[in-house]
């Protein structure tokens, strides 16, 4: 059986090259998707509120599993950081909207993120079934 060939996924961001980072790498049917913020690179601007930002990166994540071949109804686990536990009430039923039939394992973090501006970030792996 031949190996199969890892895959690189980029966003285009310059900041994935200058930190040596892939947005997305598929291995197999594993897909491990980066830490994503809010970013929305269609405008090249960060929303200003955390349900903005949280559904901003649901469609960038969503985006980046399409190249993958794969779906959220892939997603077998997901960490959400926050960057302020008051941030908790808002975000959970976003979260449930596109997760609640799906119901990966997750973590919720409460941390401080790279730019005052970034309120939430999510990474993801997924497993593409045969």
């Amino acid at each position: 059986m031949a190996a199969q060939l890892r895959q690189l996924i980029s966003s285009g961001s310059p900041f994935e090259a200058t930190a040596g980072y892939s947005r997305a790498v598929v291995d197999g049917n594993w897909i491990f998707v980066s830490g994503t913020t809010g970013y929305d690179y269609e405008t090249m601007t960060m929303p200003e509120s955390v349900e903005e930002q949280t559904h901003t990166c649901f469609c960038n994540i969503t985006t980046v599993l399409k190249q993958a071949n794969a779906s959220l109804n892939d997603v077998v686990r997901v960490r959400y950081i926050i960057a302020d536990s008051s941030f908790a009430d808002v975000v959970f039923p976003i979260f449930g909207q596109y997760f609640g039939d799906i119901r990966p394992a997750a973590t919720l973090i409460v941390a401080g993120l790279l730019k005052p501006e970034m309120k939430v970030e999510i990474e993801v792996t997924a497993r593409r079934r045969s």
